[in-house]
């Protein structure tokens, strides 16, 4: 037998960039990572970097203010090459007169921080994949240093925040998250002065677990009782497996923390991500819409259980069996009982309406479709949500994601 070449793990030049950023990254203040970002775009003869990060209102992608960083105008979600970039999770470039504008998602996980956008004489292959690769570690160093900093909040508020929706920002899971079984996606409105709902979900092996909530009232009272729901919820999801007990857990912490006349109404799903199959306890709350092609073919109706807050009830669960592509939209009150310039309620039939509306035009992702749903129903009630309004949807898709697990 011949002699054993030893594998070449020499440092190459993406290494050294890569390496170098996080190396460095770990002990920098927050303020500072924005320059070596920059600096470290410019060693490939980038120029011009931003970092767009998205209001709350998930309308404007908004420049993050920093030393090297440029410094440009907030772009639209809906309709730049920022936007197409954030919505899509893929790198958009534009040709200019002097180089290629490239604007590529910060990924977290598979939820959309921001862009990042830069400038290059010209786009080689290689340089694609190194800054699809240093995009990824950008959005995970602004992750981890948003835990320490107000920065990057202060840059994503467009306007003055109640203290009820910092409360409520703070609690929410990411907004999205994107599998090769499903998607999730939520929204809440209005953006700077929601109160009493929110949502949350985790993928624990094969089962989704989901939760939208609405509690009675406004302001912090309503925040307050919103976070109790919640933390319950995660606390049971965490100790047991059934819809029962965690709807048992959360309506004992309401009723002993607030007494018998306060409630928050609550959907609890499970889904099986493998199979399809979907478990629902709907304790006095709108039922979900089950979209099929781009149609809304039912309301997930079930017996409907009281609100967690009124003690004591066995929960009446409802199963249904979801099929390849179907879509689950939960949405709280304040979509249907908004009244209209005119004064009249706008109800579920004309959210219906809406909802098919959007299926007849070719789909941009779970993201930007709710997005979409979203700005939709806003311009129908008139421009302005007088009530905690949210939608938060589900596509499910099947399949397995083991391949992702073994490296080529």
């Amino acid at each position: 037998m011949g002699e054993e070449i030893p594998e070449d793990r020499s440092e190459g030049f993406g290494e050294r960039l890569l390496g170098l950023l996080l190396e460095r990254a770990r002990h920098l203040p927050p303020q500072l990572i924005a320059p070596l970002i920059a600096e470290e775009v410019a060693r490939i003869g980038g120029r011009d970097v931003s970092i767009l990060l998205q209001d709350y209102a998930q309308e404007l992608l908004v420049p993050l203010p920093g030393r090297k960083l440029h410094v440009s105008q907030p772009e639209s979600v809906m309709d730049s090459p920022a936007g197409r970039a954030f919505l899509r999770g893929e790198v958009v470039e534009v040709p200019q007169a002097r180089g290629v504008r490239m604007y590529l998602p910060l990924l977290d996980g598979s939820d959309t921080v921001g862009v990042m956008a830069l400038t290059l004489d010209a786009v080689r292959e290689d340089d694609r994949r190194l800054l699809r690769r240093l995009s990824c570690l950008v959005a995970d160093l602004l992750v981890t240093k948003n835990a320490y900093t107000d920065q990057f909040f202060q840059a994503r508020r467009r306007e003055p925040m109640s203290v009820s929706a910092e409360i409520q920002w703070t609690l929410l899971p990411p907004l999205t998250m994107s599998v090769p079984q499903f998607d999730v996606a939520g929204i809440l409105e209005p953006a700077y002065r929601v109160a009493g709902d929110s949502f949350d979900y985790a993928l624990n092996d094969t089962i989704l677990h989901a939760a939208v909530i609405d509690a009675m009232g406004h302001g912090l009272d309503a925040a307050t009782m919103a976070t109790v729901a919640i933390g319950a919820y995660r606390h049971a999801r965490r100790l047991f497996i059934s819809l029962a007990e965690k709807y048992a857990f959360m309506d004992d912490a309401i009723s002993r923390q607030f007494g018998p006349d306060h409630f928050v109404t609550a959907q609890l799903m499970h889904i099986n991500i493998t199979t399809g199959e979907m478990a629902l306890v709907n304790a006095g709350h709108p039922a979900p819409l089950l979209i099929r092609d781009g149609r809304v073919v039912q309301q997930l109706e079930s017996a409907t259980t009281l609100p967690v807050g009124f003690g004591g009830e066995e929960p009446r669960i409802r199963e249904h069996t979801l099929q390849q592509g179907d879509r689950v939209l939960c949405y709280t009150d304040g979509i249907i009982e908004e009244r209209d310039t005119g004064g009249e309620l706008f109800g579920e039939e004309r959210l219906i309406r809406s909802v098919n509306r959007l299926g007849e035009e070719p789909s941009e992702g779970l993201r930007a479709d709710l997005r979409r749903l979203s700005q939709m129903l806003k311009s129908e009630r008139g421009g302005h949500t007088s009530d905690d309004a949210t939608l938060f949807m589900i596509e499910w898709r099947g399949g397995a994601a083991d391949h992702l697990a073994v490296l080529d």
